[in-house]
């Protein structure tokens, strides 16, 4: 007789602790679903797809050639490409140097500089960091 009551107790003990794991579960799920949704993205994000192109290329002389020194405002960029420039007017006095700073950083478009280079049918050197 002791044996059924004390089988019966843990039975109901069990069943209790069941009931009560199950409620608090749905007082967890109806909490949750009264709390603000939030939406994560993914901050590597995903690159644009890569259209390949082939190099420009090279003129076989440089002389009569504008070449343009173009600086991306990379930290000392600018004082390289004078530095360059100014060894170039000592060294190569047949190639006219053009100092410029491109708008935005290194992958933002300049049209307005390659229209320049072009319409002089130019050559550029870019100082790129890193």
């Amino acid at each position: 007789m002791r044996l059924t009551r004390f089988a019966h107790g843990i039975s109901q003990g069990v069943a209790r602790f069941g009931l009560f794991g199950i409620a608090i579960a749905c007082a967890g799920t109806v909490a949750a679903a009264e709390q603000p949704l939030y939406t994560v993205l993914n901050p590597t994000g995903n690159p644009p797809p890569i259209e390949l192109r082939a190099m420009a290329p090279r003129p076989a002389s440089l002389s009569g050639k504008t070449v343009y020194l173009v600086d991306e405002t990379f930290d000392g960029g600018d004082k390289f490409l004078q530095a360059m420039q100014a060894w170039m007017a000592i060294h190569m006095p047949d190639v006219k140097t053009e100092f410029r700073e491109k708008k935005g950083s290194y992958a933002a478009d300049d049209p307005d500089l390659w229209k320049e280079i072009k319409s002089v049918n130019g050559l550029m050197i870019m100082a790129i960091g890193h």
